[in-house]
């Protein structure tokens, strides 16, 4: 099977899904891969430029089903803090590291660190480890739904020079 399109999550007819496929977030920053569906059928993912792929999403095959993106669980950190101003000052050093950060209302999450972890603790906050999907926010320069990389040397987007 082969698939060049997709389709952004709640933007499709569920009733032609056909199977779905389990991705942590390291394996949903694609162009083309091979992909093993949760029923064992192998997928190509055949996209023009690099996307994000999303928890919902759909992956639109050329015969006309599609493929469920679900996020896979990972080993996580929910970050709460007392107050707001301590989540907000933890939310600007997460992003001064530009460590991908998922918002969930009153907590944040992040990937699994000891040092970020340490370090959060230190600023007033406590953490909380979760193995769940981890779904961050696109960032942004991400430009919509789904995140367009740029080609650039160090994986950062533009107008970020270094030297």
């Amino acid at each position: 099977m082969r698939a060049s399109h997709i389709l952004p999550a709640g933007a499709w007819d569920a009733g032609r899904e056909i199977d779905s496929v389990l991705l942590d977030y390291d394996r949903r920053f694609r162009r083309r891969i091979l992909l093993t569906t949760e029923a064992g059928r192998e997928v190509l993912l055949d996209l023009p430029q690099a996307v994000r792929l999303r928890h919902g999403d759909g992956i639109s095959l050329d015969d006309g089903g599609i493929v469920r993106v679900a996020a896979r669980p990972e080993p996580l950190l929910d970050i709460h803090a007392h107050d707001d101003g301590d989540l907000v000052r933890i939310a600007w050093h997460l992003g001064n590291r530009h460590l991908p950060v998922q918002i969930l209302g009153e907590h944040l999450r992040i990937r699994a660190d000891h040092v970020i972890e340490e370090m959060v603790e230190l600023l007033g906050g406590h953490v909380e480890h979760v193995q769940a999907p981890f779904d961050p926010e696109a960032g942004a320069y991400a430009g919509g739904h789904h995140h367009h990389h740029d080609d650039d040397d160090d994986g950062h987007a533009h107008g970020h020079r270094h030297g």
